[in-house]
């Protein structure tokens, strides 16, 4: 067998392993929609009740986004912002430079 045969093999035997992890773990979740679940049961109602009162925000979801999960909702748009700025340097975009129609 050669090294990269045996390299493959090892990646498909972890990607299975895997699989087998997440599908089983997949059968202790509750199901979508299920009004027993504990984002049903408990964090929604509480949401629901004290997000205009505490939050001042006009709808749940500002509530949520900017006021409840602030530094979380930060912390993606950092890396959603990084990622943008590296796709612009590896593809050698040039930032304010204007281009003037040259041919």
């Amino acid at each position: 067998m050669t090294p990269f045969h045996t390299r493959q093999c090892l990646t498909w035997l972890m990607m299975l392993v895997v699989a087998g992890i997440l599908f089983y773990a997949d059968r202790q979740l509750p199901r979508m929609g299920d009004p027993r679940s504990p984002a049903s049961t408990h964090v929604s109602p509480y949401y629901i009740e004290h997000s205009h009162h505490e939050t001042g925000a006009p709808n749940f979801v500002t509530a949520v986004l900017a006021d409840y999960r602030g530094y979380d909702t930060l912390g993606e748009t950092t890396v959603i912002f990084t990622a943008g700025l590296a796709c612009l340097l590896i593809l050698g975009v040039e930032l304010g430079r204007v281009s003037q129609g040259e041919e």
